[in-house]
């Protein structure tokens, strides 16, 4: 990645001064997802962190599945996550799963009973919880928590073995119930669960807790620098005991830095499985959704999400990040690199009287004026064209600069035209704009005669291309604060998508899924992979062509 997403300095000063004291050798990060469900922009960060400080430092990372839930997990999300990561642009040194440790956890859970520091509990899940205390009161101690070695290491075997039903018993560490930090009185390590996993099929019934498995993958692994967000520093003390109750030979080190969180936009897996699952998007690749699905299939770029991550940094303190922020990178990203097609989202037609009928003339255009290496394209002129709606009043306000009755602009690339009648259907509805031209006006024949105010943009009606323009609001409104009795889903944008039926120049007649435009006026749009057909065009918007955000 060329360095391109330095660390932000307290962790770079850390690996530093590890590296100069000989602490580590080599630097050996970790990207390590649950498999249960898609990766979103918060995780983006998180991965770009962690290759991004192992190719700084010339050192490794791997890909690690935490998939110690088989109930929530799925092969599904496995692939979609090695895509996402393979289209940000890494590539992991190693792949490893949870599971692919299972035998070495059962065998270091069976250490810790012999040590007497781990026993099994019949307690259930709510009296666990409610046994726990609180912020200013200490937990109280199960009745289960004396039980000899022998009794455990019967009773874990017999949990190994499928004797007993989900929730009927869990193993505990056993370490301290009056401990101030709540994840220290006897954290649950392992709980039955009959359940098929993904990896291991049903060779395994009970299954590690994600506090127990995830210091332990550090370990076998050789991580030496194991970044996490900041609500898991008061898991610290554990991921540490962990390590150190059951003698793994390394010693990894974990570090916490504070997580994404952006306005108007949903960064809980959970919720966003719900958006999913209520059907209110269409998808976890919804346009609409922060997931690096619905983000690539919007038609952002991996540039611009890596130069995001880089932009935001990674801090110790939470902030919100303004959404505009990720809208300013795409624009930064695409804006020398597309073609500038013209596209007409709400058609109104144009007759000029005065072109001869059945002619059609081909102009020259830029393919992106601020970068003429992209050359020039052909588009058609004929006596018929279609312009925006927006682009017509019957009755301007002052300092309106479009078209209008007596009124003359120009049209981009093309020639001056001036309105001479308005069509109207029976409703009173503008149904057509005749117009007159002037054949001296032509585009890039250095007239000057005389000046119009106004430009508006147009597509020529006969070999216009229909197509689909879904245009999208933030899908939150607000930041979705959850007042009393309401929950994130009461602020649901009911604007966040709509449908528009246009045309588009025919040169886009062989645009394919995923290939980026931006529009004069509009904004930028992607070929949408899902809906498009060899006859149906569909267009996502992008983002905006301007914003008042300042980086």
């Amino acid at each position: 990645m060329d360095n391109e997403n330095k660390s932000s300095n307290f962790l770079r000063s850390i690996i530093l001064e590890d590296l100069r004291e000989g602490k580590v050798e080599e630097i050996m990060t970790r990207f390590p997802p649950e498999p249960n469900g898609y990766l979103h922009i918060g995780h983006a960060k998180s991965i770009c962190l962690n290759f991004g400080l192992a190719d700084e430092f010339k050192g490794k990372t791997n890909l690690r599945f935490d998939d110690t839930n088989p109930v929530k997990e799925d092969t599904e999300y496995v692939e979609s996550i090695k895509e996402d990561v393979k289209w940000l642009g890494f590539t992991w040194d190693n792949l490893f799963f949870a599971s692919d440790y299972f035998a070495e956890m059962h065998k270091r859970a069976v250490l810790l009973i012999e040590k007497g520091k781990a026993y099994v509990c019949d307690l259930s899940a709510e009296e666990i919880r409610k046994s726990r205390g609180t912020l200013t009161e200490a937990g109280k101690e199960s009745p289960y928590r004396n039980r000899s070695v022998e009794e455990n290491l019967d009773l874990f075997e017999r949990m190994r073995q499928g004797e007993f039903k989900d929730g009927e018993k869990v193993l505990r560490a056993k370490i301290d119930m009056g401990s101030p930090n709540i994840n220290m009185r006897d954290p649950v390590l392992y709980r039955i669960a009959h359940a098929t996993h993904h990896n291991t099929g049903d060779t395994w019934c009970i299954y590690p807790m994600y506090d127990y498995a995830h210091p332990l993958e550090d370990a076998i692994e050789g991580i030496t620098h194991s970044i996490c967000t900041l609500e898991f520093e008061d898991h610290r003390p554990l991921y540490d005991w962990v390590v150190r109750e059951c003698e793994m030979e390394h010693v990894p080190h974990q570090y916490e830095f504070a997580r994404l969180n952006m306005t108007n936009t949903v960064m809980s897996k959970r919720k966003l499985k719900q958006l999913v699952d209520e059907k209110v998007v269409d998808g976890w690749d919804d346009p609409r959704m922060p997931t690096i699905s619905g983000l690539r299939r919007r038609g952002y770029t991996p540039e611009a999400i890596r130069n995001f991550a880089q932009a935001i940094g990674v801090a110790r303190a939470d902030s919100v990040v303004d959404s505009k922020m990720l809208e300013h990178f795409i624009r930064e990203d695409l804006k020398l690199k597309v073609s500038r097609p013209m596209a007409v989202i709400r058609p109104l037609k144009v007759v000029i009287t005065n072109y001869p009928e059945g002619q059609v003339e081909m102009l020259d255009a830029d393919h992106n004026k601020e970068n003429p290496e992209m050359g020039k394209r052909k588009i058609p002129f004929s006596r018929e064209i279609y312009i925006e709606q927006e682009d017509f009043m019957e009755v301007p306000p002052p300092k309106y600069h479009r078209l209008y009755p007596g009124n003359e602009v120009r049209l981009m690339d093309a020639y001056f035209i001036r309105c001479e009648e308005v069509i109207k259907d029976d409703e009173g509805k503008i149904i057509e704009i005749r117009c007159t031209y002037d054949p001296e006006t032509k585009s890039g024949t250095g007239f000057t005669g005389r000046k119009v105010k106004g430009t508006i943009h147009w597509v020529e009606a006969t070999q216009a291309v229909p197509a689909e323009f879904r245009l999208y609001e933030p899908l939150i409104q607000d930041d979705g604060a959850e007042e009393e009795g309401k929950t994130f889903l009461d602020h649901i944008n009911p604007n966040s998508l709509a449908i528009r039926q246009g045309f588009v120049e025919p040169y886009m007649k062989e645009a394919k899924p995923q290939d980026k435009f931006q529009f004069p006026r509009h904004g930028y749009f992607n070929v949408d992979p899902n809906y498009t057909t060899p006859e149906s065009l569909v267009l996502n918007l992008i983002v905006s062509l301007k914003s008042s955000f300042v980086i």
